[in-house]
């Protein structure tokens, strides 16, 4: 049985975060390492672009590794990567396009990534169960499900229920990715395309 803690013993407590800064802390403030992320929103809203961002920015903290099981080496990658600029963090970032299983056989390697973004979730065919038994062999990673919506809402029960055990939720609208759980900043948003973003939500001068 664990111990109880007191409000002394939880303030004392050091945990490892990632320190975002400028747009980035505005959005998300200063999220704890490890664990699960999940993003999800509708087609055609910025997904593939905000998360090549996020690629990019957390390349400053260890290496990454995007499983691309819906897209796989598409032009749209290719795309995706290229407008990022993803060839400033080369080293730092690998694309692959592998099952479940030959990832899981990958992340117990020495020297594996940090950081693993799963697109989609859908993909990947996991109960809930298997996520959790995936994510607990994996407690030492940062993990990051892209997955689509239905609505406002991620696409299959399996994906919600995810959504829910995640850390640091971000929902993607109108080229805005929106915090939705855990972890905020002052603004609570990033902007991934402004021009896009303040004609979606109606914030364009005349």
């Amino acid at each position: 049985m664990n111990r109880a803690m007191s409000v002394t013993d939880m303030l004392r407590m050091k945990k490892e975060t990632y320190p975002f800064e400028g747009d980035w802390a505005e959005a998300f403030g200063a999220p704890e390492r490890g664990g699960v992320w999940f993003i999800w929103g509708r087609s055609g809203s910025g997904k593939t672009s905000f998360t090549m961002k996020l690629c990019k920015e957390l390349a400053k903290y260890g290496k990454i590794a995007y499983n691309s099981l819906e897209e796989g080496f598409s032009l749209t990658m290719k795309n995706a990567i290229m407008k990022a600029g993803m060839q400033d963090v080369a080293r730092r970032f690998i694309l692959i396009s592998e099952s479940m299983e030959d990832l899981d056989a990958r992340l117990k390697k020495r020297k594996s990534p940090d950081i693993v973004v799963i697109d989609s979730f859908q993909y990947t065919q996991m109960s809930f169960k298997e996520y959790q038994e995936f994510k607990a062999r994996h407690r030492d990673k940062l993990l990051i499900f892209i997955s689509q919506a239905d609505g406002n809402k991620p696409s299959g029960r399996t994906a919600v229920s995810v959504m829910f055990d995640a850390a640091l939720k971000i929902w993607v609208e109108g080229y805005r990715a929106i915090s939705k759980g855990r972890y905020f900043g002052n603004l609570g948003y990033y902007t991934i395309w402004k021009e896009r973003a303040d004609i979606y939500w109606g914030e364009t001068k005349e």
